[in-house]
């Protein structure tokens, strides 16, 4: 709140959407590690290491090659229009449909991330800490997003590339600290840890040995890579920290540099993941049925501490709040610049209409959160990126058609084809593995999903 105060002094559309252009971009790369990572990595992934093993640092790795086409093919392409929104690029390129289309799927995307990222903390926070105190889930959820709002509701993206760096901060001092006071009682030191045996059944990290298994290691690289072009460069959320640098210059430095932090924070994570199973197994706390629990399980009622308690929650809650407040501020800049052309309306028209949309889409993530808590069974991480493979494809293939073509297309119709390619993939992603002689699908499928989308477009191509 106090960033807030700073930082929302000038509460202009300019300073919201794109920070005056004046974001050092250190500290945008820094506080890009929160925002990527959030709270489903922070609880999510150390509870997969179970199920899993290391097999997450497959994906991890094609991330890093994902961000060099971010930075040297997308990048310079969003600085060369001057975007406020990146799907104005298709309306340069295709027409208004197609922008259209790119920022409905953008918005679907980003609704459904975030709202899975809030879900999961305020659902630990409910277990943990407010069903003591009686209070119902809906009022943790509308106190959650209600927080987010106050804070951002005048700086937007300007308070957020600060708040975001201070969020990072705690989230990985936690996990730190975390591993190190368990590895404490378990009276090791971290070398100790790292060459123990009760270690060596959760480290294997390449799955080379079986091409049709869902986690076998080019699945999962290839996978990783177009993941992140898609939830990263073509993510209005991920790339409105980027343009708000000075310039194209600064914004690849900010996307390599944080590429390159990325890999050894993740490895981190999943270490925390074996020491908490290790840990759990050693002084027999029964694992949770949903392993998503694990992390807070140990932290809150493992015996090891008030320290660690307050440690977890703070990480928690700094991770959850990195990743929700830049989706609510994308969510309110894609509605206002895509669905209602807020830069053409009356200069007085656009403070207040900024102001509307920012509400109304905190109250569309309550909903949407608490209709989530009836659906969802699995853990979040993995259901996070297989929504992704089917609302990011059509997003893949409209923009690397545009890119890497020539041709030109009947603009009206590229809606149904991006519905009938998301609609496609997701029925080839149910069909069981053994009609298909074994082979399991993973994030490959949003690979599948924007092949669709380009063969789509081919279809419709104009003379």
């Amino acid at each position: 709140m106090l960033i807030s105060y700073f930082t929302g002094k000038d509460d202009s559309n300019e300073a919201f959407f794109k920070a005056e252009n004046k974001a050092p971009w250190f500290l945008v790369a820094f506080g890009m590690i929160g925002t990527s990572l959030s709270g489903v990595t922070f609880i999510s992934v150390p509870g997969w290491v179970r199920d899993s093993q290391f097999s997450y640092m497959q994906v991890v790795l094609g991330y890093f090659f994902g961000y060099l086409v971010i930075a040297f093919v997308l990048l310079p392409i969003y600085y060369r229009l001057n975007v406020t929104s990146i799907y104005q690029y298709l309306d340069h390129r295709f027409g208004k449909t197609s922008y259209i289309t790119g920022a409905i799927f953008f918005f679907i995307s980003r609704v459904i991330g975030a709202a899975f990222r809030l879900f999961l903390v305020a659902t630990v926070l409910q277990y943990f800490v407010f069903d003591a105190w009686k209070v119902p889930f809906f009022v943790t959820v509308v106190l959650s997003i209600l927080l987010i709002w106050l804070y951002t509701s005048r700086g937007g993206i300007k308070t957020i590339i600060w708040t975001d760096t201070l969020q990072t901060l705690f989230m990985l001092g936690a996990v730190v600290a975390t591993v190190f006071i368990i590895a404490n009682k378990l009276d090791w030191e971290f070398a100790d840890f790292l060459t123990a045996k009760e270690l060596q059944p959760y480290t294997k990290m390449f799955f080379m040995e079986d091409v049709l298994a869902k986690d076998y290691f080019w699945k999962s690289f290839v996978g990783g890579m177009f993941i992140t072009i898609c939830m990263t460069g073509l993510d209005q959320d991920m790339m409105q920290k980027s343009l708000a640098c000075k310039n194209l210059k600064d914004a690849q430095k900010n996307v390599m540099s944080y590429s390159m932090v990325f890999v050894p924070v993740n490895i981190i994570f999943l270490f925390l993941g074996a020491i908490l199973y290790i840990y759990a197994e050693k002084v027999g706390i029964l694992i949770p049925e949903r392993s998503d629990l694990l992390f807070p399980e140990i932290a809150l009622n493992g015996g090891i501490g008030i320290g660690v308690s307050i440690i977890f929650l703070l990480g928690l809650i700094a991770a959850a709040y990195s990743s929700a407040d830049s989706a609510l501020t994308a969510l309110t800049t894609s509605f206002c610049v895509d669905f209602l052309n807020i830069e053409e309306r009356r200069a007085k028209a656009q403070k207040s209409l900024r102001k509307r949309v920012h509400i109304g889409i905190s109250v569309l993530l309550i909903l949407v959160i608490i209709a989530f808590n009836y659906f969802l069974d699995s853990s979040v991480i993995d259901l996070l990126l297989r929504a992704a493979s089917y609302t990011y494809g059509p997003l893949l293939g409209l923009f690397a058609f545009g890119i890497f073509t020539k041709m030109q297309i009947r603009d009206k119709w590229v809606l149904p084809v991006a519905l009938i390619a998301a609609s496609l993939t997701f029925i080839l992603g149910q069909v069981p593995a053994e009609m298909l002689g074994g082979y399991h699908f993973n994030y490959e499928l949003l690979l599948v999903n924007g092949g669709l989308m380009f063969l789509g477009l081919i279809l419709i191509r104009r003379k």
